[in-house]
């Protein structure tokens, strides 16, 4: 999301607006909030826009994912606005972790990363709601109060692909891959078809120092030391195919 202006003004076509009462707002359990995002301009541009908002009673940020798990915690938040790509792992990881220790918090993803398998993942986390960062400025706001007072909110890019796939009960993977997050069974899946680091972290909006952090790990729980010998093990696995 470019920025563009002043940054308490306009962030990505953020801008903020007049601060409005709608019907039902004192209804709306959502008025503390958490931003995560690693660019500090777009963290304030959405922070001016809710801050106008009634709804909205106070605003915490955080660029990691170990920021976002502690705030979330330790400040009571309600509503998570959540990008994907963050320095010290995804936002989908994130937001397990949040739903794991405070399973009441409603996550809205709000990211660049147009990518149906994240979508999947991110919604069967438990996330309720995927918008992407260029939507209207307005529709954003809507959304994480429409996910604050319990709904679901999917942008318009999201097709009905997605909702298939939702349907669908994932199958069980097989011994040793069982004890791969499934981010770990993507990064194999890619790895298997050749992909370099480089080509996995823009896949996947990652940065190359967290795929290689996710291999580690990944080689660690299939008893294996390189990627050759990984990427072999899943191939006959049948995965990247």
């Amino acid at each position: 999301m470019a920025a563009t202006g002043d940054a308490g003004r306009r962030v990505g076509g953020l801008a903020p607006r007049p601060r409005r009462a709608e019907a039902g707002d004192d209804m709306v359990h959502g008025g503390r909030i958490l931003i995560v995002d690693d660019h500090p301009v777009v963290r304030r541009g959405l922070r001016t826009m809710l801050e106008g908002e009634t709804w909205v009673s106070e605003v915490f940020e955080a660029a990691t994912v170990a920021e976002a798990v502690a705030l979330a915690v330790a400040e009571r938040v309600e509503v998570v606005a959540m990008d994907v790509t963050l320095p010290d792992g995804d936002g989908v990881e994130a937001t397990g972790r949040i739903l794991q220790a405070r399973p009441e918090v409603k996550v809205l993803m709000l990211t660049m990363a147009d990518d149906e398998e994240i979508v999947v993942r991110a919604l069967r986390t438990g996330a309720r709601g995927y918008v992407l960062k260029d939507t209207d400025p307005d529709a954003v706001v809507d959304a994480l109060r429409t996910v604050a007072q319990g709904g679901v909110v999917l942008g318009p890019g999201i097709g009905p692909s997605v909702l298939a796939s939702l349907n669908r009960t994932p199958a069980e993977p097989p011994a040793p891959f069982n004890q791969l997050t499934a981010r770990e069974r993507d990064i194999l899946g890619r790895l298997a078809l050749g992909d370099t680091n480089a080509r996995i972290a823009r896949h996947f909006g990652l940065s190359e120092k967290t795929v290689r952090n996710q291999l580690s790990s990944i080689f660690a729980k299939l008893g294996v030391s390189d990627r050759v010998q990984a990427a072999l093990l899943a191939r006959d696995a049948g995965l990247g195919r």
